[in-house]
């Protein structure tokens, strides 16, 4: 019996999978209440996110989505933005 068929050999395959996901994750979970205002701020510099004072909201204008909270929006432009480039 001839050796295995290198074209049915998977691993290769799985172990890429693997690097290529974690090569794409962003991890969100490290902004602190300075860094989502330093990136909110940029944001708001940039035409990206709106405020609305009287709302006390902040306008992610690519999505269209409301946020209460600096941090939330900048986990949710870092997610927004890596779902975008993936």
């Amino acid at each position: 019996m001839p050796g295995s068929d290198p074209h049915d050999d998977t691993s290769a395959d799985y172990e890429q999978f693997a690097q290529d996901r974690d090569a794409a994750s962003v991890d969100t979970a490290d902004i602190d209440d300075t860094t989502a205002q330093n990136l909110v701020s940029d944001l708001v510099d940039a035409d990206v996110v709106t405020p609305v004072p009287e709302d006390q909201v902040l306008i992610h204008e690519p999505s269209g989505t409301a946020f209460d909270s600096s941090t939330q929006l900048a986990v949710f432009h870092r997610g927004w933005t890596a779902g975008r480039d993936a």
